[in-house]
């Protein structure tokens, strides 16, 4: 029997080098065929002796049951993000802040950013036992099974060392577009870019799945202290690579800053992003010495020792094949190009909207132009600017309609607004806006309400109004295609957890025009109840601190119409909002009630919305503009307009750390 157990052990060694050789140097000494044979044996092997099967065997990359959920993992450090950068500027900045903080000249070490999904991996005397998700930067979901179907991702270390490693898992070009054209062989729905994919693989439920989707990773850092000897980002790399972990090959140690900007400039070229096979949105900037990253800290979001650089959105040239007209939930009609599809950032695209029809006139974009195409944020497909030097004689200017195309109401367009609206509040296609708006993860976060079900159960005649989704049975979904026993379960399982959402996210989901999230907080912690809400009169609104004119005037003609307030009335009885001034947990200190706050500029310590979440909950209004409300302005670079009415008003303005000194005073602990 041991000299069973030996052979067994000597195939595993020789396919985990080959794994190594193959997957992580990229220099294999063995044909597939030849691997393929030395696989086959062991599988052979372990088949007639499963008592010899081990957790890191080669052949139980893939051997878990598909689960019906995902666990959760606490990380053994916070995985955070990182705080980005668009231009040579905000990276000086950056480096100016670091080495004030230093107090001396700094070397930094410039990364690639993958464009992928980062992961926590934990081994135990070398080998792979645990892997989970970024989550919220503190928790994450344990995809351990995923994550072993990925052949550059070791299940035993070159040494039997404890450690927990930080990486980011992508699938390359290549393997993307042979997954989308056996999708669309299939009839299914591709993937839009490979970070898509690759989310979408790594969080199936049956590992089989991820493992067909050909995953790969590259380790970026230690999430524990790594061995003696390792005081450098450049070292802990080369330690990951030491013990078999695989690390991007194109990073580089910049003694000088003006190093950085010069590796940052070689990555932006395009030309140099495509010779990769993988994509990467930009260049992760970080101070090389170990140490004096622990002496910069973190924030409750991201190290202060590194910075993202961003690439600048990539324009591309396309046609505009037609202008169609979508209405939306308050009325609105906004203008939809229609493209010759074309890849843009990753993703084909194939439709842009145009806003309004100022924007339309304004830029003179036509049916048959050609136009400049970019992703805002690297997201949303946007418009830059028609090219009329290619105008033909055969392009079409675009005219808003005067009646709605989804009710045929005539249109208005009220003096001072650039939105033409609908007002036929019974127009269909404002109606299934409303309810999808409803449900969505903003508002009432109904899980399995997307504009797909809510259009189907309309068309059904089962839902008219957000009262009709809590009065749905089950035997009412079972006969709609698509809803199965589990799906119908599943749905009417979110539909109940609906109603213990709080009254700003029930008023929010309400699609009263002007009233966004953050209005919604701040009348919801004003008023508490909808009973309240509705008996205040003009005067009362706007004392509320987010509340101007027009929008005390929307809200007055919402609970003015009859229908309205009997949608309010419907939902109460539904058991929505039982606890509607239960918006705090017990013991919160109140410490800044009363106190109105505006947040502008660029932060270094927090994200804006962070920060005005942490107001919010110390008992503060956080209003999106300053006027003789404010109390106090809180300004980071580039605080604009805003910065300049504030002096105007003699309005106290707070850099970032005399708020956070302003906080300490007030008993506000940051540890």
């Amino acid at each position: 029997m041991e000299d069973l157990r030996a052979k067994v052990e000597s195939i595993r060694s020789q396919l985990r080098l080959h794994n190594y050789r193959y997957y992580v140097l990229d220099d294999p000494s063995i044909s597939d065929a030849e691997y393929d044979r030395l696989l086959r044996k062991l599988e052979d092997l372990e088949a007639e002796h499963p008592e010899l099967v081990t957790p890191d065997s080669p052949t139980q990359r893939v051997g878990h049951a598909p689960s019906s959920k995902f666990s959760t993992v606490e990380h053994v450090s916070p995985l955070l993000g990182l705080n980005n950068a668009f231009s040579q500027e905000e990276l000086l900045a950056f480096q100016e802040r670091v080495e004030r903080q230093s107090g001396r000249s700094v070397s930094y070490i410039c990364e690639l950013k993958i464009d992928g999904l980062s992961v926590s991996l934990d081994y135990e005397d070398g080998i792979f036992v645990r892997g989970a998700t970024r989550g919220d930067g503190m928790v994450g979901e344990d995809i351990t099974a995923n994550l072993r179907t990925i052949r550059s991702l070791p299940l035993r270390l070159n040494e039997p060392v404890t450690l927990n490693a930080r990486g980011e898992v992508f699938m390359n070009r290549r393997h993307f577009d042979a997954l989308n054209r056996e999708r669309r062989e299939l009839g299914e729905s591709v993937f839009a870019n490979p970070r898509n994919a690759a989310a979408g693989s790594l969080r199936q439920l049956d590992p089989k799945l991820t493992a067909e989707r050909h995953l790969d990773i590259f380790l970026f850092g230690l999430g524990t202290a790594p061995t003696p000897g390792v005081q450098t980002q450049g070292e802990a790399l080369e330690y990951l690579r030491r013990v078999g972990l695989r690390t991007n090959p194109h990073s580089q140690v910049c003694p000088s800053f003006r190093d950085v900007l010069d590796f940052v400039r070689k990555w932006r070229e395009k030309d140099q992003r495509s010779s990769l096979p993988y994509d990467i949105d930009g260049v992760v900037v970080k101070v090389n010495e170990l140490a004096l990253q622990s002496q910069l800290a973190t924030t409750a979001r991201s190290p202060r020792w590194a910075i993202a650089y961003k690439f600048p959105a990539e324009q591309v040239v396309t046609k505009v094949l037609g202008i169609a007209v979508q209405v939306g939930r308050t009325g609105t009609l906004t203008p939809l190009a229609e493209l010759e599809p074309v890849l843009v950032a990753g993703s084909t695209v194939s439709r842009a909207t145009l806003h309004n029809e100022d924007i339309v006139r304004d830029r003179d974009i036509r049916v048959g132009d050609y136009v400049v195409l970019q992703k805002a944020g690297d997201v949303i497909p946007e418009i830059v600017r028609s090219l009329p030097e290619r105008r033909d004689g055969s392009e079409v200017s675009f005219q808003m309609p005067t009646r709605c195309p989804a009710c045929g109401t005539a249109v208005v367009r009220l003096p001072g607004e650039a939105a033409t609206r609908c007002v036929n509040g019974r127009c269909p296609a404002q109606r299934i806006e409303k309810l999808i708006h409803f449900a969505s993860k903003g508002a009432l976060d109904i899980e399995g309400l997307g504009p797909a079900s809510v259009t189907q159960l309309v068309e059904a005649g089962l839902v008219d109004s957000p009262v009709d989704f809590y009065r749905l049975k089950k035997e009412d979904l079972l006969q709609l295609e698509r809803f199965g026993e589990k799906a119908a379960d599943n749905l009417l399982a979110s539909i109940e957890r609906s109603k213990e959402q709080p009254f700003a996210r029930v008023l929010f989901g309400l699609g009263i025009r002007m009233v966004g999230a953050e209005v919604a907080r701040e009348v919801a912690a004003w008023t508490k109840s909808f009973e309240h809400l509705t008996k205040l009169g003009k005067e009362e609104l706007l004392e509320i601190p987010a509340v101007g004119e027009k929008i005390a005037a929307s809200i007055l003609d919402y609970f003015a119409n009859p229908e309205n307030k009997r949608l309010v009335e419907g939902l109460l009885a539904q058991g929505l909002l039982q606890h509607q001034g239960d918006s705090e947990a017990p013991g919160t200190a109140k410490v800044l009630e009363g106190l109105t706050f505006v947040v502008t500029g660029r932060l270094e310590g927090f994200s804006r919305s962070s920060i005005e979440e942490f107001l919010r909950s110390l008992g503060a209004s956080v209003t999106s503009s300053v006027s003789k409300k404010t109390n106090f302005l809180v300004a980071g670079p580039g605080g604009g307009s805003k910065l300049t009415k504030a002096a105007e008003l003699e309005i106290p303005i707070l850099s970032e750390p005399e708020l956070i000194e302003f906080l300490r005073e007030r008993g506000v602990r940051f540890d």
